[in-house]
């Protein structure tokens, strides 16, 4: 079953923006913690770490779809960014830009207080995560408020605009 945002990601034609502004997510999940223990996967080894996503990813990438994700981080980082980092050489092979931005360069940035995605500027998924990073009961909101849109549309442009390459952003 297809979750709502490759839904959209499917339906999208033109853009797909992702703004992630937590620390950690979902601390207990088992790759997490396997990486924790010392994991690491093998970028030359697609077969071991390519999964749906990165299927979503590069069909939409294939059809002209520019995909983007901008993460918004408090240094020094989190283990949890640590390992976002290291996994993601499998979002830029899928075909996804990303770029990093240390919190403390957002200062005078208008931005929502929760982790969305905007597809081709006319949907915006919302994701509600409870304190300890689990996704909540009612973890998605899609709305196809123009002003919204707009606002977060611009939110975004604004963090990218700062934001550092994934190849140049050092951990």
């Amino acid at each position: 079953m297809a979750t709502p945002v490759r839904e959209a990601l499917a339906r999208a034609r033109r853009s797909a923006v992702h703004l992630e502004m937590r620390d950690h997510y979902m601390l207990d999940d088992p790759d997490f913690l396997a990486w924790q223990r010392g994991r690491r996967l093998d970028p030359s080894a697609p077969g071991s770490w390519w999964h749906g996503w990165h299927d979503a990813v590069a069909e939409a990438v294939g059809r002209g779809v520019v995909v983007r994700r901008a993460r918004i981080v408090s240094e020094p980082v989190h283990d949890y960014i640590r390992y976002e980092h290291d996994l993601t050489h499998g979002n830029l092979a899928a075909g996804e830009q990303v770029r990093w931005l240390p919190r403390r360069n957002t200062r005078d940035l208008c931005l929502p207080g929760l982790d969305f995605w905007v597809f081709d500027d006319q949907v915006v998924h919302f994701h509600h995560f409870t304190g300890d990073g689990q996704l909540a009961a009612d973890g998605e909101e899609i709305l196809h408020d123009p002003a919204l849109i707009k606002h977060c549309t611009q939110a975004f442009e604004a963090v990218w605009e700062r934001a550092v390459p994934h190849e140049q952003y050092p951990l």
